[in-house]
């Protein structure tokens, strides 16, 4: 039979076990600034939370590496690894495979160099939806804009949408591109 002290350990295990990364590193944080001396260092925490960083950093790297804006979010660390992953890729790209294409072909960017778009390069989808939260009231939200003026199909104007009011502590499932710069304010937390 198990003891209590048996029982309170597998359910910190467990509970344990449920935290995110995010949540790991939190309670780290908290628990190394409220001790009066230096804890273990987390360090297959901090690995997978770099890796996980990496990994974003990669998904995007040859559209952050040619957006400057972009590069100046990333610290030094994060700029040298982009700069050194675009540059290796490439050439072992050019080297392996599009030195046997025809010229036409030889662009890591563009799917053929009479086109001037590059869309051989991924970029983040800003239309996809994210769940969000506010701490603050929000009013007159714009979440979908037509201020290129697009027609609807039919020739006419889509009329735009009335706007968006956020109420505080409050769940929304919306487009990322109409809270992007309330989010970069810290107005609006992702979940």
């Amino acid at each position: 039979m198990a003891s209590a002290s048996d029982l309170g350990s597998t359910d910190d295990y467990e509970a344990l076990m449920s935290m995110t990364d995010v949540e790991l590193l939190k309670s780290a944080w908290r628990q190394q600034k409220a001790a009066p001396e230096i804890l273990q260092f987390e360090s297959r925490l901090i690995k997978r939370v770099r890796e996980q960083i990496q990994l974003m950093i990669e998904k995007y790297m040859f559209h952050i590496f040619a957006t400057a804006e972009l590069l100046t979010r990333l610290s030094k660390e994060e700029k040298w690894f982009i700069e050194r992953c675009c540059v290796d890729l490439q050439t072992h790209l050019e080297k392996s495979v599009l030195s046997q294409l025809p010229y036409t072909y030889q662009s890591i960017f563009q799917q053929s160099v009479i086109n001037d778009e590059t869309d051989m390069v991924a970029k983040p989808q800003l239309d996809t939806f994210v769940v969000c939260k506010t701490k603050y009231y929000l009013g007159h939200i714009q979440l979908e804009d037509n201020a290129d003026g697009e027609p609807d199909g039919s020739g006419s104007q889509k009329p735009l949408e009335e706007p968006f009011e956020m109420e505080p502590n409050v769940l929304y499932f919306v487009r990322y591109k109409a809270v992007k710069k309330f989010v970069e304010e810290g107005k609006i937390d992702l979940y």
